[in-house]
């Protein structure tokens, strides 16, 4: 599978942004997929991520209440409403898939085979 992620820009402090990843080639329904992020200087860390097909969502304590993971089927596309950004939130944004993905892996970027390309956020204070 092909990601592409999409949507990331500069906004203020307290706006709101949605990415978007659109995956072409098969989706299974055992597919997981998420969100991570990397800013300069540090490691890639995990945001957001949703199985595919039961739609269960997982979130990092930095995310939780203020972002939502979402997917739609018939698009094959995942999307990230982030709102409440902070600058440290800048950073480049990355989504990922892989199939077969146990609960307790959904947050391990180790565990995820496929990657996009990445696209920046940038929150300006």
């Amino acid at each position: 599978v092909q990601l592409q992620a999409s949507g990331g820009g500069l906004v203020q402090t307290g706006g709101s942004l949605r990415l978007s990843c659109e995956a072409s080639g098969p989706i299974y329904s055992s597919y997981g997929m998420g969100w991570f992020r990397q800013a300069p200087g540090k490691e890639r860390e995990f945001v957001a991520s949703i199985k595919w097909s039961g739609g269960s969502t997982y979130y990092s304590d930095s995310a939780k209440g203020r972002f939502t993971i979402s997917r739609d089927k018939a698009k094959k596309t995942m999307y990230l409403q982030m709102n409440s950004l902070q600058p440290e939130d800048t950073a480049v944004y990355y989504c990922a898939a892989d199939y077969a993905l146990i609960t307790s892996s959904m947050g391990n970027r180790s565990a995820y085979k496929y990657w996009g390309q990445g696209t920046q956020v940038t929150v300006s204070s």
